[in-house]
């Protein structure tokens, strides 16, 4: 049999499970507040056309409202000032949206301190128990946050000095960046930087390291406690959005159960 009928029948009977790591899209999905006097995003709206009735007997349909970077979503090159030039959402290459995944768990850590940090050491450890990270691969960062999603106040955890997440050091953000092989970071809280990045140095690292490196990011994951730490091949589908600057998007995970 080819690599891809005998991958058709594992999906069908188990031996590869599809683990959706997409969190729910409605009005009710937590959205980043930025400080006055930024822009917001819009929350997810829809507006219904018809439903079987006067307006179309046959049909349902709706309009639907919402940021570019609402809910799960995928974060493209040009979103940030120092990928200006690079690739809109609608140019990335195809092949680069079915790569590997390496999860790292570091809810432990964050359920004592919601400011954690991953630095480059804390990816040393896991590579050394667990191998080198995928080359053009992901990596996953799972903080337990998705916990949260159900509400806009303790996701984004925010208080008199501003959001209290976790996110990744300058130092870990420039890392990943530049001397790494993965391809992205994906993470379970509203952003790739924590929610204190704003009072970095540079501001927020990871958006401006990964998109000045034509790397990619991915928020508002779910379920990754149900992925291995290696072995996940991860399937991400943002909108084709011509100079979009990224999509809300469906990301599944491809595992190997046995």
């Amino acid at each position: 049999m080819s690599l891809l009928s005998d991958l058709a029948e594992a999906l069908t009977t188990g031996g590869v499970e599809v683990v959706d790591l997409t969190a729910p899209l409605s009005a009710e999905t937590p959205v980043i507040q930025l400080p006055p006097p930024f822009a917001q995003t819009a929350r997810f709206e829809l507006e219904e056309l018809s439903r079987y009735d006067d307006r179309g007997p046959a049909w349902y349909w709706n309009n639907f409202r919402t940021g570019e970077h609402t809910g799960t979503h995928f974060d493209a090159p040009n979103h940030w000032v120092t990928g200006r030039d690079g690739d809109d959402v609608a140019s990335v290459p195809a092949r680069r949206l079915v790569a590997p995944a390496a999860v790292l768990d570091f809810s432990a850590e964050t359920a004592e301190d919601p400011d954690f940090l991953l630095e480059v050491e804390h990816v040393e450890q896991w590579q050394a128990a667990h191998g080198p990270l995928p080359d053009g691969g992901w990596l996953l960062y799972r903080t337990g946050w998705d916990a949260r999603s159900s509400s806009q106040q303790d996701f984004l955890n925010a208080d008199d000095t501003g959001p209290h997440t976790p996110g990744v050091s300058p130092s870990c953000a420039r890392w990943l960046a530049e001397e790494s092989p993965v391809i992205g970071l994906g993470v379970e809280t509203v952003g790739t930087d924590a929610g204190a990045a704003h009072s970095f140095e540079p501001p927020f690292p990871c958006h401006a390291a990964l998109m000045g490196s034509g790397k990619y990011g991915l928020t508002q994951l779910q379920n990754l406690a149900r992925l291995p730490a290696t072995g996940a091949l991860l399937v991400v589908a943002p909108l084709p959005i011509v100079s979009g600057s990224g999509s809300p998007s469906r990301v599944l995970a491809l595992v190997e159960r046995g």
